[in-house]
């Protein structure tokens, strides 16, 4: 039996036995069920409380004797006796159960809900009749005055079939394409529907007339939820005649009364997984709700946690029996989870929480649970140490992998704690003064968290930083409380470099900086100082922080009046400054060419090239000063271009570019060959024409 704690609550888990390492041998098992008293009180308080694979659901009949579970594989449904405690009977089914309702008191008239559409009906003695429904079923409620079953399905109809006659009445009409859960509320009968859309439909059976409409699904969506999609309806459950509680989709349990269209209390369980469960307890005033990963008990006026459970499989429905602090589960595992919260004198008088009484079948559970309050015992875990392979390298104990001193297990090994702390001793023999010591100084810091901390400013654009926290200040002071908090540059990491590496360092003579912060010289000085006066408190470690002086609001009002007016003047003072420094610089570097002596340069000629003088040179710059206008007379006069009137009005401009020298000898040499390969022409001419003749002659 394993014991929680949680919130000052005990919880005791009846079904699962204690934990024993795998590794530990029969005979030390043998004897460890001789000396510790807790493996001998190991109870199995219900004979094989289990299903082959999985239970989707269960349920307790109405006079409290009999515990019935379906699941599957194959599907089954086993019902346990309590007042045996052991199994009453089993029945297999033909498909997996959906949900079931006990109809009477004891187990003699059941009726189930397949996956395949049908519906089953069973008697004492086993299966009586089977039907079917139009569509897909999800869930249903019996109505016991008219003897109406409701069910629910993946369509907008909600189907009633009566058992009195025997044969489907007409369906219910509703807005939503599809309803996931229904619940009849036991005082008034008013018949509620949860749908896909997150709307919970509420239907008077007398007049099959619908009489109310609640949307859940924007009442369930607060400021510190997040939700992927538009929540829907999964478990709704009934508590007298005005609270109904509402689970959805997304993990949020909305407590409603039906004279208001708004929840009384909104529980989130943070998980964003379906609410699958939900049961009321009066004794405490509690809402038992359960996803498929947690189970939480929470108060129905404040909404404060009383206790939580976590079982080690997922959650498929949950059972709390009536009047007593006893808690059953269906799971995605073989064994079903029972827990109980005592109520017991004992565990009252030691300030503990309580549910309720153990019942009245298993009433000893109040002795064991009395008895191990009384003896508290160490678990098996205690006599080993789980050390990992580097722990026994740091204690010198590597050479001992492989022997019988060391089990291994996952990522380490398991060894006795009192070679542990031999070892440990040996090791580190002043172990206990670096504890001291450690304690110490977690006791001086814990003195130093009271006085007054210094502001801690970067080594690099100090004034940057402490201009950045004064401005901060100012907003936090302004700003008002429903304002979200800005980030901060300092703590920013896209801007951490700037205050740590010295190439970002702002330079306050810089012509840019100072044209742009004409008044920045006031306000520097006055953060000059403070920059001075917190060097000094870092440097002395001063337990006391000196707080500068402060200025009267009027005095400061003055003082920014003036520097508004006075802008324009520091502008012109900071441009006045600039001249004189680049007239400084100036007569600097003026002074700097005549000291330095002048040395001749020569330059290399390419060849083909002649030399000219510089007045080419000086007559091209000259040429370059004059107008357009002026250049083109020049070129007229020298030939270079020609104007003349065009047929249309406008004037036509022709250049002729200047030939060079080799441009020129290259003209005359061609003309040259040319002339010389017209002589040799002329002069073959001449002879083919003589030869011509003298043949002629001939």
């Amino acid at each position: 039996m394993q014991v929680s704690s949680l919130n000052e609550v005990k919880i005791y888990s009846l079904s699962a036995g204690r934990s024993l390492p795998e590794w530990l041998s029969d005979r030390k098992k043998r004897a460890l069920q001789k000396k510790d008293v807790d493996i001998r009180r190991r109870i199995e308080l219900i004979q094989d409380f289990e299903m082959p694979t999985i239970s989707t659901k269960i349920k307790v009949s109405r006079d409290g004797q009999y515990i019935m579970a379906v699941g599957t594989y194959k599907p089954r449904i086993r019902c346990f006796d309590t007042y045996q405690l052991s199994q009453k009977f089993e029945r297999c089914l033909d498909s997996e159960v959906v949900t079931f309702e006990i109809l009477s008191d004891d187990y003699s008239k059941i009726v189930f809900l397949q996956c395949d559409r049908f519906v089953e009906f069973h008697s004492q003695h086993g299966h009586y009749y089977r039907t079917r429904i139009p569509k897909f079923g999800r869930d249903f409620s019996y109505h016991s005055p008219s003897c109406d079953l409701y069910f629910v399905a993946a369509s907008s109809e909600v189907y009633r079939l009566n058992l009195e006659q025997g044969r489907f009445l007409n369906s219910l009409q509703t807005d939503a394409s599809e309803n996931n859960v229904c619940d009849i509320n036991p005082t008034h009968f008013l018949f509620a529907t949860g749908t896909a859309e997150g709307k919970v439909e509420c239907w008077d059976p007398r007049t099959r007339n619908r009489v109310g409409l609640l949307d859940c699904a924007l009442s369930s969506v607060t400021a510190d939820t997040e939700i992927d999609g538009l929540p829907s309806i999964s478990a709704l459950k009934f508590n007298g005649a005005l609270n109904m509680a509402v689970g959805t989709s997304t993990g949020q349990v909305l407590l409603y009364d039906l004279r208001s269209s708004n929840p009384l209390i909104v529980k989130d369980h943070q998980y964003g997984l379906p609410i699958k469960s939900i049961q009321f307890q009066h004794q405490l005033d509690l809402i038992i709700s359960a996803d498929s990963r947690i189970i939480k008990m929470w108060n129905k006026d404040t909404g404060k946690i009383f206790t939580s459970m976590e079982p080690e499989y997922d959650i498929n429905d949950v059972c709390l029996y009536p009047n007593s602090g006893m808690l059953m589960t269906a799971n995605e595992a073989p064994k079903m989870n029972i827990y109980y919260i005592p109520m017991d004198v004992s565990v009252m008088s030691l300030g503990l929480k309580v549910l309720g009484p153990a019942p009245k079948w298993c009433s000893f559970l109040d002795n064991l649970t009395e008895e191990l309050e009384e003896n508290p015992e160490s678990t098996v875990y205690d006599d080993y140490k789980f050390v990992t392979r580097k722990d026994l390298e740091n204690l010198g104990l590597a050479h001992l992998i492989g022997s019988s001193l060391l089990r291994a297990y996952m990522h380490g090994f398991f060894m006795d704690i009192r070679l542990y702390h031999k070892a440990k001793m040996m090791a580190n023999p002043f172990a206990y003064e670096e504890y001291r010591r450690e304690k110490i100084r977690q006791k001086i810091e814990e003195t130093r968290a009271q006085r007054v901390q210094l502001k801690k400013l970067p080594k690099v654009n100090k004034e940057l930083a402490l201009k950045l926290i004064e401005e901060e200040e100012e907003q936090q002071a302004t700003r008002k409380r429903k304002q979200k908090n800005l980030p901060s540059l300092l703590k920013d990491d896209r801007f951490k470099v700037m205050f740590e590496n010295p190439d970002f360092q702002v330079d306050e003579q810089s012509e840019e900086f100072r044209l742009l912060n004409p008044l920045v010289s006031k306000i520097s000085e006055k953060r000059k100082k403070k920059l001075k006066i917190l060097e000094e408190k870092e440097a002395q470690e001063q337990e006391e922080e000196e707080e500068p002086e402060g200025k009267p609001s009027d005095a400061e009002s003055s003082e920014s009046s003036d520097d508004e007016k006075g802008w324009v003047e520091e502008v012109r003072k900071q441009r006045k400054l600039l001249r004189q420094e680049e007239k400084v610089k100036r007569q600097e570097r003026f002074k700097e060419d005549q000291q330095t002596l002048l040395k001749p340069q020569f330059f290399e000629i390419k060849e083909g090239e002649e030399f000219r003088s510089f007045k080419d040179s000086a007559k091209k710059q000259k040429l370059m000063k004059k107008t357009l206008g002026d250049r083109l007379k020049l070129e007229e006069k020298l030939g270079t271009l020609s104007v003349s009137d065009t047929t249309v009005g406008s004037k036509q401009a022709t250049f002729k570019l200047k030939k060079s020298e080799q441009q020129k000898k290259q003209q005359e040499a061609e003309k040259q060959h040319r002339q010389e390969r017209k002589t040799l022409r002329r002069s073959a001419g001449h002879l083919k024409s003589k030869r011509g003749r003298g043949q002629r002659f001939h």
